[in-house]
């Protein structure tokens, strides 16, 4: 596995084994559509979670700041089709962005901000 896929499916990992531990129940993960695609869709509580995740392999600068407004618009606009094509009917919806560095022994480090947009 190249290193760059490596960095982005450990950090997915790491993103949902922290919503998991936290009680949440997986709903979709890389869900796809012509428009784009969702990394994990988590629920709890009758909230449904949109959550985008960032991997980087150091922290020069947070993976955070990789989800640009125009990131933003197009995870609401691919958020709205899951919804549609899903007919999923949440109580509630959240928008969430799970910041993951990797490090050099592989271990990670995950920052989860919720209601990030």
């Amino acid at each position: 596995m190249r290193s760059r896929d490596r960095v982005w499916h450990e950090g997915e990992r790491a993103a949902w084994q922290l919503y998991r531990d936290r009680g949440y129940r997986l709903v979709a993960r890389n869900w796809r559509c012509r428009v784009g695609e969702l990394d994990l869709v988590v629920e709890r509580g009758g909230t449904l979670v949109f959550c985008e995740v960032k991997a980087r392999a150091s922290a020069v600068a947070g993976p955070f700041d990789a989800v640009t407004p125009a990131k933003q618009r197009k995870v609401r606009t691919v958020a709205e089709a899951f919804l549609v094509a899903t007919r999923a009917r949440p109580q509630a919806c959240r928008f969430d962005v799970a910041s993951v560095v990797l490090d050099r022994a592989g271990a990670t480090r995950v920052h989860l901000f919720e209601d990030a947009f």
